[in-house]
């Protein structure tokens, strides 16, 4: 499970202050620069959950989750053409343009927000990802 900027880590590359970086290459994309007129994104906001997310399951629509980060995905480009492999589902937030805020893919899930600072919601979140262990 990788919050944040363990997250941040998993996709293909990064790029802060110019300075572009390797990532572990588990995704495709890169972490860039949020363009919101406030950064950091600091705060509640919410995500729109992937369809069928055991992530998110039991959790309302309208859940509020903790971010504080000034870098995110903003593209995702990877889809599978083997019916017997599912793609990774992916929740999105806004916060000046749309973000990813959630991965699940088979036992490597991440957040880019904090399930544990979000209260009983984040605490929900983390059960439903260690239940799938």
């Amino acid at each position: 499970m990788g919050i944040c900027v363990g997250m941040q880590i998993l996709f293909e590359r990064g790029v802060e202050h110019g300075v572009e970086t390797e990532g572990l290459d588990e995704w495709p994309g890169t972490v860039e620069p949020l363009k919101a007129d406030v950064v950091p994104h600091m705060g509640w906001n919410t995500v729109t959950p992937a369809e069928g997310s055991r992530l998110f399951a039991g959790l309302d629509a309208g859940t509020r989750y903790y971010f504080v980060h000034s870098y995110a995905v903003r593209t995702w480009d990877f889809e599978t053409g083997n019916p017997r492999i599912d793609a990774p589902k992916v929740s999105w937030a806004t916060h000046g343009e749309p973000f990813v805020a959630a991965v699940e893919n088979g036992p490597l899930w991440a957040t880019q927000f904090h399930p544990e600072k979000s209260g009983d919601a984040g605490a929900q979140l983390l059960t439903n990802w260690i239940e799938t262990l």
